[in-house]
């Protein structure tokens, strides 16, 4: 049944022109139709060499945004409309713009897990795996780091020379690992390296062989010598490279770094909204050219540092 839905999916998208776009947390039925599958910026990014009029975003709505700010000229679709994000929706606008005016010499550097209303407010833009880099290079050094608070305490720790103010939000599914799950992971797992993203808790951090972005994390365990991995984040990944690695061993960190949202798109969402397109029964993303381009601003300042 799967494989029958699959090969309709794979018949309708070049019927109809899609490039079907695919975050790494999608499960597997669906990153094996995806013409991409990566981290969020790196798949609207990507996205702007497809040929295709037409993009089905498989994630959650601000990444599929993100595509549309970077792709204005194609069409871009949500596979499933309730798909959203806790961290990119946790802070409201008004909050930011009340806390720009308290702080009015602070830049403000925004993870890409934000909505677009919130990245119109912002300096400079970043993703996990660029934040380093990003804020190292900014000219600024009073910096008002947004919404992650995980994210913005590893980079405080590795830029020490630049005065970072940090808010209390981020991702509620990487901020529930503790340090004891750790302990215990690497207990049953003692020749294991283990790999973390950095939305988790800085004790959390602090334990890792390896930090980095969800691509960073398949990338290491991918060239790394080592055989076993303890895998710190969205459990789809262990799952993954365990298809990808087949002789090498991968566990997750804690069952409790499962992404509810992501979880939300099927295989069936994806069928369904390619029927849709054409016919106005797909989600569809509306952003006026001006949103677009004032909330693209921070994002061409990180391409530019980056």
């Amino acid at each position: 049944m799967i494989k029958d839905i699959q090969e309709k999916i794979l018949q309708l998208k070049k019927e109809k022109d899609v490039a079907i776009l695919a975050h790494s947390y999608q499960a597997r039925e669906i990153v094996e139709i995806a013409d991409i599958t990566g981290d969020s910026f790196a798949l609207s990014d990507k996205a702007r060499q497809c040929p295709q009029k037409n993009i089905l975003f498989c994630g959650v709505h601000f990444m599929a945004e993100t595509a549309k700010m970077l792709n204005p000229e194609k069409d871009v679709y949500l596979a499933n409309p309730m798909a959203g994000c806790p961290m990119a929706e946790q802070l409201e606008p008004e909050m930011l713009e009340y806390m720009k005016k308290q702080e009015p010499d602070r830049k403000v550097v925004a993870y890409i897990n934000t909505t677009a209303a919130l990245k119109k407010l912002c300096d400079v833009c970043v993703t996990s795996s660029s934040a380093l880099t990003i804020v190292k290079k900014m000219e600024a050094d009073k910096i008002l780091f947004i919404p992650d608070c995980n994210l913005g305490d590893y980079v405080k720790r590795n830029v020490p020379e630049k005065d970072i103010k940090l808010i209390q939000g981020g991702c509620p599914v990487h901020a529930s690992v503790t340090a004891d799950e750790v302990d215990k992971a690497k207990a049953l797992h003692p020749n294991a390296k283990v790999l973390v993203h950095p939305e988790c808790v800085p004790a959390v951090v602090a334990k890792a062989d390896y930090v980095g972005s969800t691509a960073g994390i398949m990338n290491y365990a991918k060239k790394s010598d080592c055989k076993e991995f303890i895998i710190g984040t969205e459990i789809s990944i262990a799952e993954h490279l365990q298809y990808e690695c087949p002789d090498k061993e991968f566990y997750i960190l804690s069952k409790k770094i499962l992404c509810p949202n992501m979880k939300l798109t099927t295989l069936m969402d994806v069928y369904k909204s390619l029927e849709g397109i054409g016919n106005g029964n797909a989600f569809k993303i509306e952003m006026s050219e001006e949103d677009i381009a004032e909330a693209r601003k921070c994002i061409d300042e990180m391409l530019r540092l980056g």
